[in-house]
């Protein structure tokens, strides 16, 4: 974009967001290579190296010159997309002028050493080896929580929540995750009622490492992923990372199961596609963000569960998994779309159904909000784990800390506010599908055909071109033609599950 034809205040501002872009970039390649291939004894230079790098874009973010430069744009000649962007600006800008760069850089050292140590401590079940790092990563939360609510007259936990999904409140999460709490046990019962007189067969493995990579690149290659703008690897917990022009994508395998790298591969490629597909003239701009991770997870999960685990799309993986792990009556379609929705409470919740899932955010979502707010500490987890895990899935995890509370990576790497995101992305992924369906009645039809750019087509023109052009009520609105409504979550597990 030529800067010269653009108001002088705003043009200066584009610009310092075109440098902040270049330099996270480099950023998040850094923080990829730490997950997926640098060697352990680089993590410490490395860990260093990357809060350097954080204080640095937060020095740039908070510089003096930016108050004056945001106010003299919002005087300015500028078209919807632009007001858009400044508006954007703006909230970063009150974003991080409530943060010291000094907690910045601490806070990423914690995080960086926490996670690097979990990675073996998880596998040692070493919840005692864990504990004194996550108690300095949540103190550190706990300050930016802090300030961040001073700034923005918000709780702590809605102070944090906001960062990944702007505008969301904790009331608001109550309310969606308390009617899902009153009925989320009762479905469970009677899917898994149902399901106990369907017979499925299961694989027979073993499934080598090198054949479900070669399966996961041909299912990314159905789903549309461009390689020429983004790559695979593993990480001891799959993400999506890097830039729109780079996307770097993790796995992990099993060689016992191939099903949680496959659709966890589906799921990254998600968010993949969503990060390829923002809007490129703008890409260096806040406005061609994602506009939030409950939107970003409804990508994810359109690609994992609506479409994924649609009776259909079993066709299209049985010939897959026939050539890449030699045939077997286990792959035939209609077993393995068994497969695929087979309802069965587990432990850990990357490998969770769509039916179960949503009991382990509910889970988490009420022990982080606690932990933020100050009503209990990290010492309190375990015990709070093991009671909502009997009391949401009846499954015993006491002792169990490597499958119980040490499982995810989030709150050792000071994600705290993000997991309510993943169960607002299911809802809104079933409410896009069912927007969908509106506009194209014979969906379910074409994607029977193999024909599956309807979806692609619709969720680019909706929401990854989009980017953070509107806020996400208005997004939502303009996609759905509606807010924010979890009936379609139901409607879509009770259609799937038991219909």
């Amino acid at each position: 974009m030529n800067t010269q034809a653009l108001p002088a205040a705003y043009a200066e501002l584009h610009k310092r967001h075109q440098r902040l872009h270049h330099l996270a970039h480099l950023k998040s390649i850094a923080e990829w290579d730490q997950s997926a291939n640098m060697p352990p004894k680089g993590n410490e230079a490395r860990s260093l190296a990357v809060a350097e790098m954080g204080g640095l874009l937060h020095q740039l973010a908070t510089e003096p010159a930016l108050k004056g430069l945001l106010d003299a744009a919002e005087q300015e000649p500028l078209d919807a997309d632009q007001r858009a962007n400044l508006r954007e600006m703006r909230r970063v800008w009150r974003a991080s002028n409530a943060l010291p760069q000094a907690l910045v850089e601490a806070k990423s050292l914690a995080a960086s050493r926490c996670e690097h140590a979990w990675r073996e401590q998880r596998q040692a079940n070493d919840w005692a080896g864990y504990l004194p790092n996550l108690r300095e990563v949540i103190k550190l939360a706990r300050e930016e929580a802090s300030l961040l609510a001073d700034s923005s007259g918000l709780s702590r936990y809605d102070a944090l929540m906001d960062q990944y999904e702007p505008g969301m409140r904790s009331a608001e999460v109550d309310r969606v995750f308390g009617d899902l709490r009153s009925w989320l046990p009762g479905l469970i019962q009677s899917v898994r009622a149902k399901q106990a007189q369907e017979k499925v067969l299961q694989p027979v493995g073993s499934f080598p490492k090198a054949a479900q990579r070669a399966l996961g690149l041909d299912a990314m290659r159905l789903m549309g992923f461009d390689f020429e703008a983004g790559r695979l690897d593993e990480s001891a917990h799959p993400f999506c990372g890097g830039v729109p022009e780079d996307v770097r994508m993790t796995t992990r395998y099993r060689e016992d199961n191939f099903l949680p790298s496959l659709m966890g591969t589906i799921h990254e490629t998600g968010h993949g596609r969503y990060e390829q597909n923002r809007p490129r003239e703008w890409l260096g701009q806040p406005l061609s963000e994602a506009r939030s991770m409950g939107l970003h997870e409804s990508q994810s999960l359109s690609f994992e569960m609506q479409l994924g685990s649609h009776p259909a799309f079993a066709k299209l993986l049985s010939p897959l998994l026939n050539q890449h792990f030699g045939a077997q009556p286990a792959f035939e379609a209609g077993n393995l779309h068994g497969l695929l929705t087979r309802v069965s409470p587990g432990l850990i919740r990357v490998d969770a159904d769509e039916v179960t899932y949503p009991a382990h955010i509910i889970l988490r979502y009420e022990i982080e909000r606690a932990l933020i707010e100050g009503q209990i500490e990290c010492e309190d987890i375990p015990a709070l784990w093991d009671a909502k895990m009997m009391e949401l899935l009846g499954l015993d995890t006491r002792g169990n800390f490597k499958d119980g509370c040490m499982q995810d990576v989030h709150w050792g790497a000071g994600l705290v506010g993000y997991f309510p995101c993943y169960t607002l992305g299911a809802m809104y992924a079933a409410q896009w599908f069912a927007a969908m369906r509106r506009a194209m009645p014979d969906l379910d039809a074409q994607i029977g055909a193999g024909n599956l750019a309807p979806v692609f087509d619709w969720l680019k023109q909706n929401i990854w071109l989009q980017g953070s052009r509107y806020e996400t009520p208005e997004l939502v609105r303009r996609a759905s033609a509606e807010s924010l409504n979890p009936a379609h979550f139901k409607a879509h597990l009770q259609s799937r599950y038991l219909g």
